[in-house]
């Protein structure tokens, strides 16, 4: 089982390392850890001339000995080892204007395809999110899309750079097949420099890729951080998308806590066709909250953005943390309930399904 005796194995181990100080080589940082140099910019409203921030909010970083000590507590519900996919992707050969497939791989990473145009969101292909591949949180199921069976990808959206968003051995192939645009916030075009992929673009919060033709991608914000663990935390940002393509609006939450930002893209950019929000990865909360919305704060954001229709994900995928496999979706389908939306409004994604959208 996941989450119960290898993980406790792991925590143990990490916790005697960091009792007796933890001294990794430069060189080991530098190439398992590094996040890149960070950002070279001004202090603005978000970043104080080193590190990002969340505006408005204060709330202390979360210490290595609250990281084990949550780890150490036991409270993890078990999951099983394997679970299949209930769905093959039906991945369109042509779009029509207007027209939108949305095909959920897992976790957080989607394949939308709008007319002449291929976006990847948060790609993971690989068994584990860790910096090593022998350890760390390993999937239970496999990617709803074959590797193989992906079509010309145009553009590569990163929400940020923690394991289960950015997976540097995935980003590789992406770009050694397909030289795919690279879209992520200040700072990690540099990182992905140091990756071997040149070009990628760096965007604040609520500017507009100018390196994408066929769509307008707006970086938007989200109430997160960034760390690769090598001493690098928020030194580069993290944010959410939204795409638009002619009336077709699709916003991508990224991982986020719940925050006023909602409210704000609405007001900026507009209602979306389409939201995918985070709904996993939420207890505990004492630790989680400020990180992680948990379904019902999910169903909040849907509310707040005015999303025609939702989808949940980041749940299903890997145990990250202690709720139970199915808590994320029998969470949202309550929190629905309560308040009184319609069957389908907002629903989970469904691991390997293309969802195709015709507004």
């Amino acid at each position: 089982m996941i989450g119960n005796a290898a993980p406790c194995r792991w925590w143990r181990r990490l916790a005697q390392r960091a009792r007796v100080g933890l001294r990794l080589p430069s060189a080991v940082k530098f190439t398992v850890l590094s996040a890149g140099p960070g950002w070279p910019g001004s202090p603005g409203s978000h970043f104080d001339g080193r590190r990002f921030f969340n505006p408005g909010i204060v709330e202390g970083a979360t210490s290595v000995r609250e990281l084990i000590k949550w780890k150490m507590n036991g409270q993890a519900s078990p999951w099983p080892a394997n679970v299949a996919n209930g769905h093959a992707p039906e991945l369109p050969t042509e779009l029509r204007a207007g027209q939108a497939a949305v095909t959920f791989v897992n976790h957080a990473t989607f394949l939308i395809q709008l007319p002449q145009l291929n976006i990847l969101i948060d790609p993971v292909w690989s068994d584990r999110v860790s910096p090593v591949s022998w350890a760390g949180p390993k999937r239970i199921r496999p990617p709803g899309i074959v590797w193989d069976d992906l079509p010309r990808i145009d553009a590569v959206l990163l929400s940020h750079n923690h394991y289960d968003h950015w997976d540097t051995p995935t980003l590789r192939r992406l770009h050694k097949r397909f030289r795919p645009q690279f879209i992520s916030g200040l700072g990690n075009a540099a990182f992905l420099e140091h990756l071997g992929i040149p070009g990628g673009e760096d965007l604040d919060w609520w500017q507009t890729s100018g390196k994408v033709s066929g769509a307008r991608i707006v970086f938007c914000p989200a109430r997160h951080w960034s760390n690769r663990g090598g001493g690098n935390r928020n030194t580069t940002l993290w944010g959410s998308f939204y795409i638009q393509q002619d009336h077709q609006k699709i916003y991508f939450g990224g991982d986020t806590g719940w925050h006023g930002h909602f409210q704000e893209i609405r007001r900026k950019l507009g209602k979306p066709s389409l939201a995918l929000l985070p709904i996993g990865a939420y207890e505990p909360r004492w630790f989680m909250a400020s990180m992680h919305m948990n379904p019902a704060e999910a169903v909040q954001a849907h509310l707040a953005l005015g999303a025609e229709r939702s989808l949940g994900m980041h749940y299903g995928t890997w145990q990250l943390t202690d709720e139970g496999l199915d808590d994320p979706v029998n969470d949202l389908k309550a929190a629905c309930k309560a308040q009184g939306l319609f069957d389908g409004v907002f629903s989970p994604a469904s691991h390997g399904k293309t969802v195709l959208a015709d507004w």
